[in-house]
């Protein structure tokens, strides 16, 4: 079915109704990750649960709510590593911890050296166990959730599919708490509209990032010709039922693939030195699905930010609406000269641009 997946476990799935972690369930989803790996597919994992293993060994009193994630996070790290590598360890299988930050995917340079670490980790059979290092990572750095992080790391490896094991049976039509609510079974991209009405930003049954941060994830994925599986993670089987063909949660279809530029691109959120404005012709041109066009000068109507040739960008519409990001091809000193002209090189060339809008 799939060559590489990217399987994310988020914190309600790994934690008992006490907040701590549920081992059970972490070695459950080990010995499936195990089986999966032993049809050829290579598997990456995306974990929550740092906190939760932390609440297991210490009690704390501080009403600091920063300090207190910091010093569970960093005393349950080691344990959730400890019971991962115990767990993978029963079938002799090899893991390895990867933490991350935003800052990783913000340089090239590190994004890179991430990505060959990945590479080289599965070629030799090891199953990369990912988290955020909420140690020591900032506001401004933090991702919006796991998903995020996932959808990142399924982007930097040109994975097949990312199976996001959430506490639901997959997305609903509805309100999760309304019993007459039904899992869809697949989406398609193609007809967004139908589905739109379905979104709402309540965080309570989806965890930090809620079920609009997942369904834009989703979005950019599917964009990138990455399949996304929303799938309850407490379901006994669930991985292996999924990855042997069986119909569960719910699916999110596919477009065409993009090249690796375009794939580090479209996650930006959050990562970019500057902004691009254009106006509303340069709008209808970059957002058109039948023309393929870079953002010259000529349609651009404001820069602001002090980034450099190479850097990301992102670009925002005559309303100021975001439209996508790209790389650009000029510092924002010469953007600025060359902002309305006519017959100039392209500020973001079309191989190096990734609009979503």
């Amino acid at each position: 079915m799939y060559k590489r997946i990217i399987v994310k476990v988020g914190t309600k799935v790994l934690s008992t109704e006490d907040g701590k972690l549920d081992v059970a369930i972490l070695r459950h989803l080990v010995d499936q990750i195990v089986a999966v790996k032993s049809k050829g597919i290579d598997v990456v994992l995306v974990t929550s649960g740092a906190m939760g293993a932390g609440r297991n060994l210490i009690k704390l009193k501080n009403s600091d709510k920063i300090a207190e994630k910091q010093v569970l996070a960093a005393v349950g790290q080691v344990s959730l590593m400890s019971t991962y590598a115990d767990a993978f360890g029963k079938h002799t299988q090899l893991c390895a911890q990867v933490l991350a930050t935003k800052e990783d995917f913000r340089d090239k340079t590190h994004y890179l050296n991430m990505r060959t670490c990945f590479e080289n980790l599965l070629s030799y059979g090891v199953v990369p166990v990912v988290n955020e290092n909420d140690v020591v990572a900032t506001t401004e750095l933090l991702f919006t959730d796991n998903d995020e992080l996932a959808g990142l790391v399924a982007s930097q490896l040109n994975a097949d599919a990312v199976i996001i094991l959430t506490s639901v049976e997959g997305f609903l039509n509805g309100d999760p708490k309304n019993k007459n609510s039904k899992v869809i079974p697949e989406i398609d991209f193609n007809n967004i509209g139908s589905y739109q009405k379905y979104i709402s930003p309540d965080k309570t049954a989806f965890g930090r990032g809620g079920m609009l941060t997942k369904f834009n994830i989703a979005k950019k994925l599917t964009l990138q010709g990455i399949a996304v599986h929303f799938v309850n993670g407490k379901r006994t089987d669930v991985l292996t039922d999924l990855m042997s063909g069986k119909v569960l949660g719910t699916k999110f279809m596919p477009q065409g693939k993009l090249s690796a530029i375009k794939r580090r691109i479209a996650h930006s959120e959050g990562l970019t030195k500057g902004t691009v404005q254009v106006n509303k012709g340069a709008e209808n041109l970059l957002i058109s699905k039948t023309k393929i066009m870079s953002l010259l000068p000529v349609g651009v109507i404001g820069i602001s930010g002090n980034f450099n040739k190479g850097d990301i960008v992102e670009i925002i519409g005559e309303k100021k609406q975001k439209l996508g990001f790209g790389i650009a091809e000029y510092s924002a000193e010469k953007a600025k000269e060359l902002m309305g002209t006519k017959k100039a090189r392209p500020i973001v060339h079309y191989n190096h641009l990734f609009i979503d809008a």
